[in-house]
């Protein structure tokens, strides 16, 4: 787990960078001008006291990493970056990563780690010169391979590891639903487990859509039983080198969600330190 220490009051921001990078400022000194392998799209690598924050979100499918990370994306100013969005946007494009991406996908190929950090570097480069400082990955890296290759572009100073029972996975992934003309995101599942064995139970209200969309709700084609705890079986598998990796250099927060958004939110930002910086934010809205 990551070194995180409660601080009192003044700079919230500067005290979590303070204890979370100071790891990080000598690697981020001594490679300012390492070469990128991937020419144009070169990151400028700065001291962390200069920038935002530079973080990971990790988790199972389900556990809701796009939700959390989407919410301190706002809260602290920075990109959320997920690369599924980045794929699909390219696929969108007519450049020349465009047509590599048109080839794979046809053949139903995986797109290789190389053109994944190429788009991500790309995306970087391009908030670079928009002025942006800092980001937070949704989902990626997710193999020791992928994380070097990352730690060849840019820096990561954090990487927090996002964690619900299986059990719970499952209801969530049953219960997805997306509307078919809006397409936004719901979940019917109202989940609540009990606690067992000294551990707190966990209970989800759910997120109902308007009821507009309710007569529209479609659920995905691989949001089944066998294929939802297939796809957990896998992660879980190839996610422990990878926590085991962060977990060396000091850099993994394991965050157990406590519950829904309500419940798991606040906890969330205390672990983060970014409790008081939150209430500022909401004072000053």
């Amino acid at each position: 787990m990551a070194a995180i220490t409660r601080f009192s009051k003044p700079s919230v921001i500067s005290h979590v960078r303070r204890c979370l990078y100071s790891s990080s400022a000598v690697a981020a000194e001594s490679n300012q001008h390492a070469p990128s392998p991937f020419g144009d799209y070169t990151i400028t690598r700065r001291n962390p006291s200069e920038r935002n924050v530079q973080w990971v979100f990790l988790g199972s499918p389900g556990v809701g990493k796009g939700t959390y990370a989407s919410r301190l994306s706002n809260l602290l100013g920075v990109p959320h970056i997920a690369t599924g969005d980045l794929v699909r946007e390219e696929l969108a494009s007519s450049g020349p990563i465009a047509k590599q991406l048109t080839e794979i996908v046809n053949q139903g190929k995986l797109v290789s780690d190389e053109i994944i950090i190429r788009l991500l570097s790309k995306r970087l480069k391009a908030g670079e010169a928009k002025g942006e400082s800092g980001f937070i990955l949704d989902g990626f890296p997710r193999t020791i391979n992928q994380a070097e290759i990352l730690k060849g572009v840019t820096d990561i100073d954090l990487v927090v590891n996002l964690r619900l029972p299986e059990s719970v996975l499952i209801e969530k992934c049953l219960g997805r639903r997306i509307c078919g003309q809006c397409g936004k995101n719901f979940n019917v599942a109202s989940i609540n487990v009990k606690g067992q064995n000294g551990c707190p139970g966990i209970s989800m209200a759910p997120l109902l859509p308007p009821s507009s969309c309710m007569s529209k709700l479609v659920t995905r084609s691989d949001d089944t039983e066998e294929v939802v705890k297939e796809r957990l079986r896998i992660y879980n598998d190839k996610s422990q080198p990878l926590e085991d990796y962060y977990r060396n250099q000091g850099k993994l927060m394991e965050f157990n969600l406590p519950g829904g958004i309500p419940e798991s939110w606040p906890k969330l930002l205390e672990a983060l330190n970014l409790d008081e910086f939150d209430e500022r934010q909401s004072v000053a809205a």
